[in-house]
């Protein structure tokens, strides 16, 4: 009788912990602070002008998703899963990818605003990063293979035993990466961008 009770209790509240699928829904103009996201598994759903700050998003599913025109900063994402997910022109300063379910993990950004924020340790190949601001936000020891910096601003942002493998960062700026530190082999670079490879050197250049 006791192990049924357990074995009861224990089904009991893995029901509780059941995640709701929700599929190709849109939300417009949600505060999530004042009526929480329902807690599920989001397939192809689309998230506009909505405000997630300070949100706990943990466990949640996002699959195939549009976030656009949200404010996302210090969101808590301990096991949120992101795959195929789409960010233009959001806030999402503060936030800690490293924190993510590393499983299938994707997506593309675009104008987003990500100062503060921590990619440490993903494994991100081929991520796109379109006119965002990334200004003091941490690559240590993340896998950038492939990946394309477009205009972005990386002021401030940590490289340290990063993978830059055939990544594109030509056309970005304000960049500090120490080719000693990092894997940067077939990885692009413009002329203007030379001096964030020699600043251990401290040498001048005209």
């Amino acid at each position: 009788m006791p192990f049924r009770c357990n074995f009861l209790a224990n089904f009991a509240s893995l029901k509780r912990f059941e995640l709701k699928y929700i599929e190709d829904k849109v939300f417009n103009n949600h505060n999530f602070n004042n009526e929480k996201l329902e807690a599920g598994e989001y397939q192809d759903c689309s998230f506009k002008g909505c405000d997630f700050s300070n949100a706990d998003l943990s466990d949640y599913i996002f699959n195939g998703c549009t976030f656009d025109t949200c404010n996302l900063s210090l969101i808590k994402l301990v096991n949120t899963a992101f795959r195929d997910v789409v960010f233009t022109n959001c806030k999402m300063i503060g936030l800690s990818f490293e924190n993510c379910n590393s499983f299938g993990i994707s997506f593309s950004l675009e104008n987003c605003n990500l100062t503060h924020t921590s990619f440490y340790d993903r494994k991100i190949k081929k991520t796109i990063f379109r006119a965002c601001k990334l200004q003091e936000v941490d690559f240590s020891l993340c896998d950038l293979t492939e990946s394309i910096f477009d205009d972005c601003d990386l002021s401030g942002s940590v490289f340290d035993q990063t993978k830059l493998g055939k990544a594109d960062l030509s056309s970005s700026y304000n960049y500090t990466i120490d080719p000693d530190r990092n894997t940067i082999k077939k990885a692009k670079f413009s002329l203007n961008g030379l001096p964030g490879l020699l600043t251990k050197w401290d040498v001048v250049i005209k």
